[in-house]
């Protein structure tokens, strides 16, 4: 049991700080912007790379947070009745549709890690007029979404226990303030 607990605060832990790391690329992203009107609107020399960098900034920023957004348990969620059932039937529910969160994430996994295998075999670029190597981008994809699986686990295992009606002290429900 105290293994289990270690994994799932482990895991909490490192999309904790990978989310939190992520944020900090919105300054990235709102500079090179910034930069790309000045030196269009200003200067007059529009600037090849500072669109194409921000575009693949906020898609690297998109993709990495999501294990820090199931940590926090801020995805989107349709709550017509979910909201007004007690914690546990919430906790069967999302142990049910769990299911289909696996199968997604799994088709997901597989299909980007092929695409990340392909385009390093590529040394795959963007083919516009700055060319940045778009590979290492393309890599962290299915790192992202290994990171949502591994939060997803959290989740079902923390969704059992409160199912099964185990105490909230016992490794459930782990506060991420906590850690």
């Amino acid at each position: 049991m105290q293994l289990l607990y270690k994994l799932i605060r482990g895991t909490t832990r490192l999309n904790e700080v990978i989310g939190r790391w992520m944020s900090y690329l919105i300054f990235l992203i709102t500079a090179a912007m910034l930069l790309g009107v000045l030196f269009r609107y200003v200067f007059n020399l529009p600037l090849a790379w500072s669109t194409e960098l921000t575009q693949l900034l906020f898609g690297l920023y998109a993709v990495m947070s999501g294990g820090y957004v199931l940590a926090h348990k801020q995805h989107v969620n349709v709550d017509l009745f979910y909201s007004g059932l007690s914690r546990r039937a919430q906790a069967i529910l999302d142990v049910m549709t769990s299911v289909l969160f696996f199968l997604f994430i799994g088709v997901l996994l597989y299909f980007t890690t092929s695409m990340a295998f392909d385009s390093i075999a590529l040394m795959e670029t963007s083919n516009s007029a700055w060319n940045p190597p778009i590979y290492p981008f393309k890599v962290a994809i299915p790192i992202a979404i290994f990171l949502v699986l591994l939060q997803g686990i959290v989740k079902l295992i923390e969704d059992l226990a409160i199912a099964f009606g185990m105490p909230d002290q016992a490794f459930s429900v782990i506060k991420v303030e906590d850690l």
